[in-house]
């Protein structure tokens, strides 16, 4: 049908007005597009180009070369060794199975380190290298070079690795690295990306834990070039990071090499320290065991040897472990007597054998008895019944304020794992503790080391320091850093009256000097390095028994503390072995060596033990001497 003029000028305006519609949407969305164009790029351009340099350039850290740990003499204790490793390149190698066979006929290859490294290759990028050997010889190393050509994709690598020469002789102080796990990356808030590098090694205990941050380092970083799939390129510039600090510790390690010889097989240890500035001249926890079986990480049935092992290597027992301090004690409750004006040195109580306090019966080491005591003579014969009374005496209060005074109670500042602070009970302990009020028959245990008060032997080395110079020496482990001599912390006088220290003194030369002390047979006899001590035993059961009756570990703890030279003392040591039995018999012997040791700078001459003793001295300097030449051997040949 055929349209009429004015239905033709109605459609026409409409299609013109329909077109005028679209080409204003048209027009509108190219200049839409126009704008944010130019904004992209005159705006953006900078914040673009970025963007594609980024895609273009990774920026990787660099690991910082860890600081080293050496001894007061400068000898090393731990450094960073050069070790070899093998990887490989998937892309690069082809036949993986065929270059994995080859490789193997050259080197020894673990089978599960093998077994980690196919199933790393399988979940990571074609072009990324992976080690299928770590710490590899260098012979192995030359023959994997050598045979290149047969060996596509295959490269020798080499970087550094913690190594602890002196294996175990520092295993519990200055501890040792491994690879970052979850459980460290916990720790910190905002971990620094350094630590997310593969493999990369920190401290997990002792000082390398304590001192991680000094030791670390601060990372270096370098600017590669990659291609559109992440395959480097060309390296562009690198900044080389900012190396860890040295540490020098206080130990000696000659006498940290004897101290630990010395405790030999037994669950034992022992601390020497100087008593003018705290150095910690050795301190040593045995049985020990190897921290570079920890650096890579430890394997399973290795560690369950050490975790099963009833003599506890792992424990670093001279600042970890408390123990009651049996007769060591005996110092601090006659100070606080003393301080008190409750008793002076002709002052005496007889001992029976026993004490009667309410329907119980305190008996004394000697069952005779030892009749009248005086201070020196309980000191020098450890009459546990002349403690008991002055202790219901002076009261528990008087007591723990002392002890805490001579360093009990309070965890000493050295940067160990688990530093422990023991326990000074009192009356309010007890009540905030355990819920019930104080009992004298408390006190009567608490006067001879034993009920809750509790030591480790660190802690006895610092009383002993204290009684032989008055001071308030704290123990020092840190020497330097980065050559920056550590502050001596302590030092000032402890207040106590000079008469009664001299006193106390007195009646532990007694001890070692007296034919009737316990620790005689484990004097000096040369003068001028006399030895001035004391024995304990801590009770490891709630009821006294004959250690040859009993098993191993239920049998008592050995203890012994010492200073010398007695006129002018330069060193406490304090001793405790575990299930040792008396004090006199297992750990005074360990102590009179050590003391020796150290005042001689190394083996003493025979004619400073008692002429009895010389033949079986003689024969065990032979013997800890070829045990010395042995592990030098077997660390020559390790490293």
């Amino acid at each position: 049908m055929r349209r009429t003029p004015k239905e033709s000028t109605d459609s026409w305006k409409k299609i013109s007005r329909r077109a005028l519609l679209l080409g204003g949407a048209q027009m509108a969305l190219a200049g839409t597009l126009g704008l944010r164009m130019r904004h992209m790029q005159v705006d953006q351009a900078d914040q673009f180009r970025l963007l594609a340099e980024e895609n273009r350039i990774n920026i990787r850290l660099i690991p910082p070369t860890r600081g080293r740990i050496f001894d007061r003499n400068g000898k090393v204790i731990a450094e960073n060794e050069p070790t070899y490793r093998i990887t490989i390149v998937r892309e690069d190698a082809g036949e993986i199975d065929e270059v994995i066979a080859r490789l193997s006929a050259l080197v020894d290859l673990d089978p599960d380190e093998l077994n980690r490294a196919m199933a790393e290759m399988k979940r990571s990028a074609p072009f990324l290298p992976i080690t299928v050997a770590d710490r590899v010889s260098w012979d192995a190393i030359s023959r994997v070079a050598v045979n290149a050509p047969a060996l596509p994709g295959v490269t020798p690598e080499v970087g550094l690795s913690r190594f602890y020469p002196q294996h175990g002789n520092f295993a519990h102080v200055a501890g040792y690295v491994g690879p970052v796990s979850e459980r460290d990356l916990t720790r910190y808030e905002d971990p620094e990306p350094v630590l997310s590098i593969p493999r990369f090694q920190i401290g997990k205990v002792g000082v390398e834990a304590k001192f991680e941050d000094a030791l670390r380092g601060k990372a270096g970083a370098k600017r590669v070039e990659v291609n559109a799939v992440g395959r480097v390129m060309r390296e562009l510039d690198r900044q080389e990071g900012d190396s860890g600090a040295d540490i020098q510790l206080t130990v000696d390690s000659g006498l940290q090499d004897y101290v630990t010889a010395r405790l030999g097989i037994e669950s034992a240890s022992c601390v020497v320290m100087d008593v003018e500035k705290g150095d910690l001249l050795a301190i040593a926890s045995a049985p020990t065991y190897d921290p570079n079986k920890f650096v890579r990480g430890i394997s399973v049935p290795d560690y369950a040897v050490l975790r099963d092992n009833d003599h506890r290597p792992l424990a670093s027992k001279t600042v970890q472990d408390a123990y009651p301090p049996g007769s060591t004690f005996k110092m601090v409750v006659a100070l606080a007597a003393l301080d008190a004006g409750l008793l002076s040195p002709d002052d005496t109580y007889w001992c029976p054998g026993h004490l009667e306090v309410g329907s119980r019966r305190f008996h004394c080491w000697k069952r005779t008895g030892h009749g009248h005591v005086n201070l020196e003579h309980s000191l020098r014969e450890s009459c546990d019944v002349f403690y008991y009374e002055l202790a219901m005496k002076v009261g528990i209060e008087k007591i723990a304020a002392m002890a805490r005074k001579m360093g009990f109670g309070d965890a000493p500042d050295v940067p160990m794992s688990a530093v422990t602070a023991g326990l000074v009970p009192d009356k309010d302990w007890k009540r905030r503790e355990r819920g019930a009020e104080w009992l004298i028959g408390d006190t009567v245990n608490a006067s001879i080391g034993q009920g809750f008060v509790l030591s480790s032997p660190l802690q006895q080395a610092v009383m002993t320091a204290r009684v032989a110079t008055g001071r308030a020496v704290r123990p020092r482990l840190i020497k330097t850093i980065d050559g920056v001599e550590a502050p001596i912390e302590g030092g000032e006088d402890l207040g106590l009256n000079p008469n009664h220290l001299r006193w106390v003194r007195r009646g532990m030369y007694a001890v070692m000097n007296n034919r009737r002390g316990t620790g005689y047979r484990s004097r000096v006899d040369h003068e001028p390095y006399l030895m001035a001590g004391k024995s304990g035993t801590s009770q490891v059961l709630n009821r006294v028994v004959r250690n040859e009756d009993v098993p191993w570990e239920e049998r008592d703890h050995a203890l012994f503390v010492a200073y010398a030279p007695f006129e002018a003392p330069r060193i406490a040591v304090s001793v405790v072995v575990e299930h040792g039995g008396g004090g006199s018999a297992a750990a005074a012997p360990i102590a009179r060596d050590v003391v020796l040791q150290a005042l001689y700078g190394g083996p003493p001459p025979l004619d400073a033990y008692p002429a009895s003793d010389r033949g079986r001295i003689e024969a065990q300097q032979e013997r800890l001497e070829r045990e010395r030449r042995v592990r030098e051997q077997e660390a020559q040949s390790r490293a």
